[in-house]
């Protein structure tokens, strides 16, 4: 699977998880020179604390494109070190 935004391929991996519809990559995955701070965080009732990242690409800001549930609950253990997007990012074979 390819995370694309803005022309670039921010994450591959064969190795995703798929939670509600979201392809989750391992963070390994991530092409880190393309993702940027964000302090944005939203709060799941089964998953526990969402941190964003945002993506940084070509110039062009893609604020909190991309989340991570760093310590999830119990039942959501399956997605800890991985990363979802959304905003526009395609997840594609």
């Amino acid at each position: 699977m390819q995370a694309v935004w803005n022309g670039v391929v921010v994450a591959e991996s064969d190795d995703t998880v798929v939670v509600e519809g979201n392809h989750y990559f391992p963070e390994s995955a991530l092409k880190r020179e393309f993702f940027t701070f964000s302090n944005h965080k939203t709060t799941c009732h089964w998953k526990g604390q969402a941190s964003y990242l945002s993506l940084l690409v070509n110039g062009e800001l893609n604020a909190d494109a991309a989340w991570t549930y760093p310590d999830p609950k119990p039942e959501a253990q399956a997605i800890q070190g991985r990363v979802a997007f959304w905003k526009g990012v395609q997840v594609k074979p």
